[in-house]
């Protein structure tokens, strides 16, 4: 496969398409060579099923215009931060050598996102030492491979972010690719259970949230991120 720029990683389907959904959409309409990874089939979800699911993803694959989207099949609400499931990771990072990682939000209601967050940073630090030994799917050793940056969105908490990107033309495009999750989000005719996301405020957040992080920097719509390290700029010029 070829190495990408960006790769973003969800705890589960959808939850790409809620933290940065926009951010994708906009690297690649710049073309950037971006890939989705989800940890989960999201088979605990109280609607939907893992096959539907799955039809859902690749829809808002579809809508988001990203190269590819692959699920590494952990257990929903039971995977491990372990040595095990960090060198699974180790072995996607190497696979597609990004400059940029991104991945759930650091802390948040469902103890999924956390967990994942802390498995992701920890997996990028290791993917790059050396005398960890991964293979690829013909059983060729992987080279060492560290991502230049990881960055987390913001999901359920409203965390403060580091870093806000300006996402005002492709806010249809995320909004879109969230309600391609259709067993997820808020149906008047569903019969299924209601959850906490299935609301019609649930929905109505999303690009409430987007607008009021836009408003901070002067745009119609951003989605924020958390960084791991400082951030250098060449000049204060260039900040917006």
């Amino acid at each position: 496969m070829k190495k990408v720029d960006l790769l973003v990683f969800g705890a589960h389907p959808d939850d790409i398409e809620l933290g940065a959904g926009g951010t994708v959409a906009k690297e690649v309409s710049q073309g950037k060579r971006v890939g989705l990874v989800d940890l989960t089939q999201g088979e605990l979800g109280t609607r939907g099923s893992i096959d539907l699911r799955r039809q859902e993803a690749s829809n808002a694959l579809k809508i988001l215009g990203a190269d590819f989207r692959e699920n590494m099949c952990l257990a929903d609400g039971f995977f491990k931060n372990d040595k095990e499931t960090q060198l699974s990771v180790i072995e996607v990072i190497r696979k597609y050598k990004p400059e940029i990682v991104i991945c759930n939000a650091i802390e948040d209601r469902h103890i999924d996102h956390g967990r994942a967050s802390q498995l992701l940073s920890d997996s990028c630090f290791l993917s790059g030492l050396k005398k960890i030994e991964t293979l690829d799917s013909d059983s060729n050793p992987q080279l060492p491979w560290r991502p230049k940056a990881v960055y987390h969105y913001i999901q359920w908490k409203d965390i403060r972010p580091d870093i806000l990107v300006d996402i005002g033309e492709h806010i249809n495009t995320k909004m879109e690719s969230v309600k391609a999750y259709k067993s997820q989000f808020y149906d008047p005719n569903s019969n299924e259970p209601t959850t906490p996301i299935s609301s019609k405020a649930f929905l109505d957040s999303v690009s409430f949230r987007a607008s009021d992080l836009g408003r901070m920097i002067g745009v119609a719509y951003a989605e924020g991120f958390t960084v791991e390290r400082y951030m250098g700029v060449n000049s204060l010029f260039d900040l917006k």
